[in-house]
């Protein structure tokens, strides 16, 4: 059995705020579950080439936007799930960060970040 605390978690800069990796691909899960704060006012260009991604937020708000250009708001109690290695921006609202219980499969190495400087989606 593993039991872990947020207090006892890597904590990863990902870029645009902070990721907690409570299960990494060392705990021979399959699959990683993170506690993640996105920064206020941040749009982050993602794609996860690998990773299939599922997010609930918890706190705060912001939105989704699809390579289509619908933007699906954010809010506690809602789910997104990129099932098809989507493309998408990422966009806390600019007065409060927002927080996100994020699943990846298969598991994380653990200590990726994103590169949010480039023109291209950032994907690992």
């Amino acid at each position: 059995m593993i039991v872990r605390r947020l207090s006892d978690v890597p904590t990863v800069d990902w870029g645009n705020g902070l990721s907690r990796r409570f299960l990494v691909q060392s705990d021979g899960m399959g699959y990683t579950v993170t506690d993640t704060t996105v920064r206020a006012g941040t749009k982050s260009r993602l794609e996860y080439r690998r990773h299939l991604e599922a997010c609930y937020c918890i706190e705060g708000s912001g939105e989704v936007v699809d390579m289509n250009g619908q933007s699906h708001p954010l809010e506690p109690g809602v789910l997104y799930a990129l099932d098809e290695h989507d493309a998408h921006f990422l966009i806390a609202a600019p007065h409060e960060d927002m927080r996100l219980v994020c699943v990846f499969t298969p598991a994380l190495q653990g200590n990726e970040t994103h590169k949010l400087d480039s023109a291209e989606f950032s994907h690992y």
